[in-house]
């Protein structure tokens, strides 16, 4: 693999060996939320800076191992190679900045802005790494592609979010436009950065429901309604672009196997039960710059269970043992060469790397069974949850 690196790296091996040797942080909501609630001050921003600086270069190292470990045709592959090169020019460009502490604005707009490019860099990711696997799949086992993909997506999910919350967190705060942002004007906000701490199930359910409702309508002309129950006022503190791509892949199934068997006069259920109150989530957060316990938390539920229910027949016993893999060995050869025919397998279900890669997928399909259920539970596993 050393041909590799020197192709397209331009940082040395031992770096990354010395990074991607050091143990990965398990990230918390509370090491998110550890800095307060916006607009930061000075220092606070500052103390954000490098925490995320503190955590990414060895995220990175860790994932350019990764794609080293991989057998080294498939790493040849240019679609994978690409990845590869960006990862490596991700690492190369924060390495100066973790040389020091970030201590004064210039370094913290500088810092800010490249984190703004680098989260754009790897947006992405997961098409492109698709397509190489695709092209790939004589070489490497369905196996090996499943462990890669999954591993790769889960710590994907806490890079980006962790560049993600210090930007939001610098726009929200700004110390450096010179304004005198007092706190109050962000009082009624619910937000730390990209966390909703008041963060309303139903309300997402509701959003993802019209999006789904649209796209099913226009394949099936028809759509079934969705009756909310249980709990519908509980608030949970969480990412939102995270709990809508699980609810929205969730309803992509229930949507398609409810029309697909005729029962879209069938209501959907989605039943919201709020955990009992047995945990203090506010508790979890300290202020890193004082020392001092804080609760940039407002009241609001620890956990939440969401069931939804339909009755679309279920899931056949074939497709269940496959329904959290990422399966391509099923795929014609003419979709691989990109000709825009929908290929399944034996169950009608679309392939998961095909539908990752656009190579042949819609994405608008309803057919969910593929990546989308894996990753759904890839996000709700990240801060103690599951799919189920």
């Amino acid at each position: 693999m050393e041909k590799v690196c020197k192709f397209f790296g331009n940082i040395h091996d031992d770096q990354v060996a010395r990074l991607a040797a050091r143990p990965l942080h398990p990230l918390a909501l509370a090491d998110l939320v550890r800095h307060g609630r916006p607009p930061l001050p000075t220092e606070a921003l500052f103390s954000s800076a490098n925490f995320t600086l503190s955590l990414l270069p060895i995220r990175l190292a860790h994932r350019i191992q990764a794609l080293r470990n991989l057998p080294f045709i498939v790493v040849s592959n240019p679609h994978i190679a690409q990845i590869y090169n960006n990862y490596v020019h991700s690492l190369s460009t924060l390495l100066p900045y973790q040389e020091r502490r970030i201590t004064n604005l210039e370094d913290e707009i500088r810092f800010t802005e490249v984190m703004a490019d680098l989260v754009q860099t790897h947006s992405n990711t997961i098409p492109i790494l698709a397509r190489g696997f695709l092209e790939c799949r004589k070489y490497i086992s369905p196996a090996q592609v499943t462990r890669f993909l999954d591993e790769h997506l889960r710590a994907r999910i806490g890079t980006r979010l962790i560049a993600e919350q210090h930007i939001a967190l610098h726009l929200s705060s700004q110390p450096h436009n010179g304004g005198a942002v007092t706190p109050q004007e962000h009082d009624d906000s619910s937000y730390i950065g990209v966390i909703d701490t008041a963060l309303r199930p139903a309300e997402i359910i509701r959003n993802c429901e019209g999006f789904v409702g649209e796209i099913c309508e226009l394949k099936y002309g028809v759509r079934p309604a969705v009756i909310i129950n249980g709990q519908p006022d509980t608030t949970v503190t969480h990412v939102p672009t995270h709990l809508e791509y699980i609810i929205t892949e969730l309803l992509k199934n229930a949507f398609r196997a409810t029309v697909e068997c005729g029962k879209e006069k069938e209501p959907i259920e989605a039943t919201i039960a709020a955990a009992p109150n047995n945990a203090d989530v506010a508790s979890l957060a300290t202020n890193a710059l004082e020392g001092e316990r804080q609760s940039p938390f407002i009241p609001s539920t620890p956990g939440v269970t969401i069931r939804i229910r339909d009755r679309g027949g279920g899931i056949s016993p074939e497709v269940l043992p496959s329904i959290w893999a990422y399966s391509f060995t099923t795929f014609a050869e003419e979709v691989v060469s990109g000709v825009g025919n929908t290929s399944s397998n034996g169950n009608g279900n679309t392939d998961a790397l095909n539908a990752i890669s656009g190579a042949g997928g819609d994405s608008s399909s309803l057919a969910g069974l593929g990546y989308g259920l894996p990753l759904g539970r890839a996000y709700a596993e990240h801060f103690g949850g599951g799919v189920q």
